[in-house]
Formats: structure tokens, C-alpha cells, sequence
């Protein structure tokens, strides 16, 4: 009887063991193409980033060096456009999904939502196209920033609507109890509990659209110099990226992957910093 149990309990330790390890080589699987990917564009990128990169703008065709100085801030204020429309439109339309509203309507409001998370960026591009640009017959900053705010509101909706509901009733409830108004209770006490996520959901949106090119090239279309009209074309460094790889000139080719590598890095570098905010911020509540 003590044998057949000691060979039960070692054949459970093994098992424990193998599950454990095909979850870590599982998890390894998935970070590497990561790692790869980041390693790929640090050694090709990492020689042309410098000080010119960022100060000076794109040389002429021929000459070598320059920057992209007027794509990186083309890029933010084009982020700036798409998050004046699409966090308070994803952000308020999560909170209806989770709070107001008819079960049958936010079936349909969710299909929906799902249907447009899955839209190729490119639709969003020739729709703000037709709708924008040839109507104002211009490229310009603006359509750039509306068709990033387009991508950006379904994915905001959702996880606001999914973290919102993580929060527990009894939060509700209490706050309900002691006389508070169902707004308040809503914006101080639901959102604010789960602001954490929707934090979350919106730097993955942010990082969706920053690396976009395809809508770009129908709204934005680029720029070489820098942009003193928000109703004309702009540079950004998707765009700036995307010229200088189909490009046959070396410098440009060591620049894109320059473009690269700021671009990766910056996402990367903004969800650590946001994380940090949050946990101190959740840390002194």
C-alpha cells in the first residue's frame, strides 16, 4: 500500500512538473517573437538615432543625414486629435454599456463594436477619405486624427465596458445606501475604482493606432517639413517610416529603422510609465 502510494505521489509530481514546463516554454513561445522583433530593430536602427535625429528635418533626396523631427511631433499631435474624440467617446459609450441601457440595444451596441474591432485600418482610412479629405478637397491633420479616433473607440468601448463590470455591485450599492445620486456613484465610485483598466484599455489603443500607416496614407498623407496648419497634409513617423523602407537610398533604410526604434520604444516606454502612475496612485488610496 506505502509503495503504490509513493508511485502515486511521484507520478502526480511528475505531471505538476511537465504541465509546469510546457507552460513556461508556452509563455517563452509567445514573448520571444517579441524579443526578436525588438532585438531585429535595436541592431539596425540603433547607429542613425541621435541628436540630428530628432532636431532636423528630412535632407533632400541624395543628401545624407537628417531627421525626422517634424514626423515624431506630426505623430503626437495627431495622437493628441485622436484621443480629443476617442477616449471621451469609448470611454462614455463603455459606461452606457455597462450601466444604462436595454439588454437587446447593448447586444447589438457590442456586435457592433466587436464587428468595427475587427474592420481593417485601411477601411477607416478610405472611409475619412471620402468623407474628409475630398470633400474638403485636403489632406490635413484633422481627417489623420479622425480616422485614428475611429479605430480607437470600439476598443476603448469594450474594455471600458468589461472592467466597469468587474467592479463589484456592492460598491453600488453602498454608495446608493448613503443618498449619493446614481451619476456620482457612477463617476466616483465605478470609475474611479476601475480607472485602472480603463487606463489600460486606452494605452492599448494608443499603441494600436501610433504604429498606423494605412489610414495615414489617405488622411495625413505626409509631409516634409513642418506642419503650421492643422487643415494641411502631415508628417508622421509611420508615414516617415513607410517612404524611406520602399525607398533605394541606404541612409533612408537606416533611418526607417531608426523611425523604428524610436516608435517601439516610445509605446514601451509610455506603458511603463502610465503603470508606475497607476500602481502609486491605487498604492496612497
Amino acid at each position: 500500500m506505502q509503495i503504490q502510494r509513493k508511485d502515486h505521489h511521484s507520478w502526480r509530481k511528475f505531471k505538476s512538473a511537465l504541465i509546469s514546463a510546457l507552460t513556461f516554454c508556452s509563455a517563452v513561445l509567445v514573448i520571444a517573437p517579441l524579443g526578436l522583433v525588438f532585438f531585429h530593430v535595436l541592431k539596425s536602427g540603433a547607429g542613425a538615432v541621435n541628436l540630428e535625429f530628432f532636431t532636423h528635418l528630412p535632407k533632400p533626396v541624395g543628401v545624407p543625414g537628417g531627421g525626422m523631427a517634424n514626423a515624431i511631433v506630426g505623430t503626437l499631435e495627431l495622437l493628441a486629435l485622436a484621443s480629443v474624440i476617442g477616449i471621451p467617446v469609448g470611454v462614455l459609450g463603455g459606461v452606457y454599456l455597462a450601466e444604462y441601457g436595454t439588454a437587446r440595444v447593448n447586444a447589438v451596441l457590442r456586435f457592433i463594436a466587436d464587428v468595427l474591432n475587427g474592420v481593417p485600418s485601411i477601411i477607416w482610412g478610405v472611409v475619412v477619405y471620402g468623407l474628409i479629405v475630398l470633400r474638403f478637397k485636403s489632406f490635413s491633420a484633422y481627417a489623420g486624427g479622425l480616422a485614428l479616433a475611429l479605430i480607437m473607440i470600439p476598443l476603448i468601448l469594450r474594455t471600458t465596458e468589461e472592467v466597469i463590470l468587474l467592479v463589484p455591485v456592492g460598491y453600488r450599492e453602498a454608495a446608493l445606501a448613503l443618498g449619493i445620486a446614481r451619476w456620482k456613484t457612477i463617476v466616483f465610485v465605478v470609475v474611479k475604482t476601475a480607472s485602472r483598466g480603463i487606463i489600460t484599455g486606452i494605452l492599448l489603443a494608443l499603441a494600436r493606432v501610433g504604429g498606423e500607416t494605412a489610414p495615414l496614407l489617405f488622411t495625413a498623407f505626409g509631409n516634409r517639413f513642418w506642419n503650421h496648419n492643422l487643415s494641411e497634409p502631415i508628417a508622421a513617423l509611420p508615414l516617415q517610416i513607410f517612404t524611406y523602407a520602399i525607398s533605394p537610398y541606404d541612409d533612408w533604410h537606416r533611418q526607417a529603422w531608426a523611425g523604428a526604434l524610436v516608435l517601439v520604444t516610445g509605446v514601451f516606454c509610455v506603458n511603463i510609465l502610465v503603470r508606475l502612475v497607476t500602481r502609486v496612485r491605487t498604492a496612497s488610496a
